[in-house]
């Protein structure tokens, strides 16, 4: 039985638009704009039929994503802006593109199994993010000043090798991973003692609060003016950005061990030290891994924010400041890909390490 989804009648609806409105772009020709309008129509059809299941996934997987393809090769050497056209076939591709993600986490039935069902969705979203922001800054010509598109900062970031990795071992390799070492360490072992000498607790608590509500353009300032230009000073505000996050998140955590496990170490005669590794130092680990991951964040952001109150002529937030004001957009793009994606790694990394530390814990029973 033929069951016609939303997404498919509304990309019926765009193509019949696009249909009306050619041409595509004015650089557009006849076969160009024949090649997508049959894709198109393909993808729509092959959509509602009463297909296998992995052949409708071939089809919305391959084809919209063709005719897409084709759609921004026409904007290659096209004047002015594109029209009505253009923008309704790329809608109608971006529909179809929506009920492959539909179909791939199951729309009422089976969703997709394995690595490729929680691998797939996830890619298409950010590969259609990235379209649909190419498509928009060249179709519409939006000033490259405002928004270049990613394919400018693609080739910027791959002519820019040995200036972004000059740059990110100054911010990451030195300033964020040595002070969210630091603010980490440092929080999670004054959690501890805090937990056993209960005055520390009660002194430390309004303190770490007072400063993690300290402005981060307050503070960078300040450390550098202690700690010099270098990446020392930017490590010292990742120390007090991430302190008091893994502090309060320890904390919390050494109190989810039950009363009856408690007791049952009692009975067993072990003493506060024994207790705490065998039994709340387990218990408390994804409350650990949650301020670590909070904190990954936060370290990779206030470096970047020191950068810019004064840093060697090196340096992500270096970078940005300084090609801002030359009004190089895609090289402060290409800083901003970067730091994002080590971002994401880092975040990444800190999670596999976390399932593969806590993988007894509730939430990762299937």
């Amino acid at each position: 039985m033929i069951r016609i989804s939303w997404q498919s009648a509304l990309a019926a609806i765009a193509l019949v638009v696009s249909l009306v409105a050619l041409p595509l772009t004015p650089a557009a020709g006849a076969g160009m704009t024949a090649a997508v309008l049959l894709l198109v129509a393909a993808a729509i059809a092959l959509s509602v039929l009463p297909l296998d299941r992995r052949l409708t996934i071939a089809a919305l997987a391959i084809l919209p994503h063709l005719a897409v393809a084709i759609l921004l090769a026409a904007l290659t050497g096209a004047d002015g802006t594109a029209g009505w056209s253009f923008f309704s076939a790329l809608a109608a591709c971006w529909l179809m593109a929506w009920r492959l993600v539909t179909v791939l986490s199951g729309d009422g039935k089976r969703r997709t199994s394995g690595l490729i069902g929680n691998i797939a969705v996830p890619a298409l979203f950010g590969i259609w993010i990235l379209i649909i922001w190419e498509a928009i800054t060249r179709g519409a010509g939006i000033p490259f000043v405002l928004l270049p598109p990613p394919s400018a900062i693609g080739v910027r970031l791959v002519n820019s090798v040995p200036i972004l990795a000059a740059d990110f071992r100054q911010t990451v390799l030195k300033a964020v991973l040595s002070g969210y070492l630091m603010g980490c360490g440092a929080g999670f072992v004054v959690a501890v003692l805090a937990d056993r000498f209960r005055f520390l607790a009660n002194g430390l608590l309004p303190i770490g609060n007072l400063a993690s509500a300290l402005p981060m353009i307050g503070i960078a300032p300040v450390m550098v003016i202690w700690f010099g230009f270098d990446w020392q000073s930017k490590a010292a505000v990742v120390v007090v950005m991430t302190f008091f996050p893994m502090l309060v998140n320890t904390l919390e955590g050494l109190k989810t061990a039950g009363r009856m496990e408690r007791d049952l170490m009692a009975t067993y005669n072990a003493g506060h030290w024994q207790t705490l590794f065998k039994l709340r130092l387990p218990a408390a680990m994804p409350f650990v891994f949650n301020a670590l991951k909070i904190n990954s964040t936060l370290a990779l952001i206030g470096a970047l924010v020191a950068e810019f109150f004064g840093t060697p002529i090196v340096g992500m937030g270096f970078r940005i400041s300084t090609e801002v004001g030359r009004m190089n957009l895609d090289m402060v793009w290409a800083e901003i890909a970067l730091a994002a994606l080590v971002g994401s790694l880092f975040y990444g990394a800190i999670a596999l390490l976390e399932r593969a530390t806590t993988f007894w814990h509730p939430s990762y029973r299937s």
